[in-house]
Parts: structure tokens; C-alpha cells; sequence
């Protein structure tokens, strides 16, 4: 009996992700990822957007922790895998070999089908799939094909644009990064202290309401917790480190913790919509959370 494909990310989570990407959603799954600067494989909740493919640490994750443009690859080969039901296949790139492994060899079918259909703008004869998912071939074939239609008629900074939406673009569409919440020093590592599962990072206002502040918990021999500084300076904001570092906006601030620490530290972001307002309890009390206001804190 063939295994269940995997849930797709929650719904929230695939909107946001549109928005940070800006690219149409084709195929989604769990893969085994082993690139030339891994020493290991690493276990990533992958998504084939567009022509690229975007790495995540988990289905929660907004904000990746790697991508591979498909349209460098030169050939997709497939290796024996001594591992039952386990597709095992090398994506042969100029710059270097990216070897992916799937949970069953269903999966992998179609992961090949896929990527050789968005790179090759045609359905692969070679790859054994049902007739509904060469159905689902050929839809994203035409979506593809649009795609890439529509952008050659675009002037090139618009054709930029879509490749990496501006600042304005992504801010417009979410002011702020979805793990930021209006709580405490006290309570966010509260809240990173009791739901481990839900992320490790959190963005909130800082002590002098002008400026903001990043609150992590670590697991190493213990959990720590740290908070760092960072400053907002005008048009860009500047995190507090050894070596201080500037960034254009927030967004790039949670990204840059998350990719120094290489998927390590992840936004803390409830699952649902449903857990958005529920309550952080605190010595006794309830508080409601507040979560993405739309005004900058005075």
C-alpha cells in the first residue's frame, strides 16, 4: 500500500511564504538534502516553487535556510539506494553535485517528474508515475510555461522584482516578521520556555519602545537564553554584536540569525490562526498576545 503523501504546511505558513518568494507553488514534501558544504545529510521540509527550490527546516518555518535554482542543473541522475523503499538521486549542478533523498520511492517519482518538468519545460517519458500525478505534470507544465512567458515580457527591473521582491513589496504585504509579538523580556522567554516545538526566536519591542530587542533559547549542554539589541537607525536596523551588523529591515535581521546559525534558530510562530489570541498565562494572569500590529510602537 502506497504511503499517505505528507499534509502541506498550514495554510498561513504557505501564505506567507508566497509572499517572501513571490513564485507559484508546484510540489512540496519532506527531503534528505546533501550539499558539497554539508558534511551530512540534512532533513529539510522542501517546496518547488517556481523553478527553484526552497529549503525549510520544518513545515512551520517562513523563512529558508537554502534554495537551489533548478534551472542550473545539467543532469539529474539516480543512485542505488541500499536503503528499502528509499529513492536516492544526484542533481548535477555546475558548481557541484546536490545528492536528495526521498522517504519512499513513490515520493521520489515524483520529485524527479517535477524538477526535469520545470527544467526541460516538458513531462519526462522516463519517470513511472499514476495518471493523476502526470495530470498534475502537465498542469504545472502550463503554469510554468506562462510563467516564464509573462516575465520575458516584462522590462527587466520588473522581471527583477519577481525574481526577489523589494522591501517595500514585502513589507506592504506583512509590516512585520510574523514571530514578532508585543510581550515582555520576561514573558517571550516564557513563551520560547514552554512551547519549544512552535520555534526558538522571538522579535518584540525593546525596553525604550524606539528600538527592538531578539530573544533566543538554545538547547546545548543547557538551555540558554539570550537577547540581543537591535537598533533601529532610520531606513535600516543595526543588531548588536561583537561586530555590529546593518541590515535593511527586520525581515532581514530574523533571516540573518536564522541562515549564521544554519536553521538552528527558528521564528517561533504559532501553527493556526486559531492560536493567535490565545493566552499567555504569567504567575496567575492572563494576558492576550498581540501579534503583528500594523502601527510602529511609539
Amino acid at each position: 500500500m502506497a504511503k499517505k503523501p505528507p499534509k502541506p504546511a498550514p495554510r498561513r505558513i504557505f501564505q506567507e511564504r508566497l509572499k517572501m518568494t513571490a513564485l507559484p507553488l508546484y510540489f512540496e514534501g519532506f527531503l534528505l538534502v546533501k550539499r558539497s558544504e554539508y558534511h551530512e545529510y540534512k532533513h529539510y521540509w522542501t517546496e518547488l516553487r517556481g523553478a527553484t527550490l526552497f529549503f525549510y527546516t520544518d513545515k512551520k518555518s517562513i523563512i529558508h535556510v537554502d534554495k537551489l535554482d533548478v534551472l542550473d542543473l545539467i543532469r539529474l541522475t539516480e543512485q542505488n539506494s541500499a536503503e528499502k523503499n528509499c529513492a536516492n538521486f544526484t542533481l548535477i549542478l555546475p558548481k557541484e553535485e546536490v545528492h536528495l533523498k526521498t522517504e519512499n520511492t513513490e515520493s521520489g517519482e515524483e520529485w524527479r517528474g517535477f524538477i526535469l518538468t520545470v527544467k526541460e519545460l516538458s513531462v519526462p517519458q522516463s519517470v513511472s508515475l499514476l495518471p493523476g500525478q502526470v495530470i498534475r505534470l502537465h498542469e504545472v507544465l502550463e503554469k510554468e510555461k506562462k510563467r516564464r512567458s509573462e516575465r520575458q515580457q516584462l522590462p527587466v527591473t520588473s522581471v527583477e522584482k519577481e525574481k526577489a521582491p523589494s522591501e517595500e513589496q514585502v513589507i506592504a504585504l506583512n509590516p512585520m516578521p510574523a514571530c514578532f509579538y508585543t510581550v515582555s523580556r520576561k514573558e517571550a522567554t516564557e513563551m520560547l520556555e514552554k512551547n519549544p516545538s512552535l520555534g526558538n526566536m522571538i522579535l518584540r519591542p525593546g525596553s525604550d519602545s524606539r528600538n527592538y530587542s531578539i530573544t533566543i533559547r538554545q538547547e546545548t549542554d543547557m538551555p540558554r537564553v539570550k537577547h540581543y539589541k537591535v537598533v533601529s537607525t532610520g531606513e535600516n536596523y543595526t543588531i548588536e554584536l561583537e561586530k555590529p551588523v546593518t541590515l535593511p529591515s527586520l525581515f532581514n535581521v530574523i533571516d540573518y540569525f536564522v541562515k549564521e546559525t544554519r536553521g538552528n534558530l527558528r521564528p517561533f510562530i504559532y501553527s493556526t490562526d486559531d492560536n493567535f489570541g490565545q493566552e499567555l498565562n504569567t504567575e496567575g494572569t492572563s494576558k492576550k498576545l498581540k501579534k503583528n500590529p500594523l502601527c510602529h510602537m511609539k
